[in-house]
This record gives structure tokens, sequence and C-alpha cells, in this order.
């Protein structure tokens, strides 16, 4: 079964994310924290490239590979759907190479699951 990821989309929702349990490693922090009303059926997560990374083509492609990293630690590994997920990226995810950008996230995702 394929998990369908759903992005968050309320300033608030965002908000209350910061307030919650975080991790962080050397390429993002991830935010997370149980929201009420929403789908326990897909992941909710969002991914955050602050103005400072790059400019807009550089801001995509690190959001792409974290989409990317995401989808295949779906597959791999149980990430628990009922937290919702805020991942900000730093300026080293964009020079490091994406292996060792993946097995740091699948790390800290096992740690959250």
């Amino acid at each position: 079964m394929k998990n369908k990821i759903a992005c968050l989309s309320k300033n608030t929702e965002f908000k209350s994310l910061l307030n919650g349990k975080k991790i962080s490693n050397k390429y993002s922090t991830i935010f997370f924290k149980k929201l009420n009303g929403k789908n326990i059926n897909k992941l909710n997560i969002s991914f955050v490239a602050k103005k400072k990374l790059g400019n807009a083509v550089i801001r995509n492609k690190i959001k792409r590979r974290l989409r990317n990293i995401i989808n295949e630690a779906l597959k791999k590994i149980n990430i628990n759907l009922n937290y919702s997920y805020l991942v900000i990226a730093k300026k080293i995810i964009f020079e490091d190479k994406y292996e060792n950008i993946k097995k740091t996230f699948l790390i800290d995702l096992n740690k959250i699951s």
C-alpha cells in the first residue's frame, strides 16, 4: 500500500509543530507532533528551505531530494502516521551526497517511530 504525502497548509499548524518535539542532524531539523483533525491515512509532512540557502532552483532541488527520501523511507521503514512532521533544511544538504543524506534521515525517522 502506497501512502500519500499531505502537506501542511495552515499557519497555525506550522506554529503548533514548532512547539513540538524535534530531532536535529547536520542536514536538517525535524519537528514532529500529533495534530488534531489530521488524516492518519496520509503522511502529514512539509519541507522548508529558507531563502538563505540559495535561489529558487536550489531550494526546489533541496525539497525534491527530501521528498524523494521520504517516499523511499515509506517503503523501507514504518513511519508513524499519527504524527505531523516539519523538516527544515540546512545549507549543507545541497552540497552533500544523496546517499549520506538518505542514511541520516532513515536513522532519524527510526528514532521517531
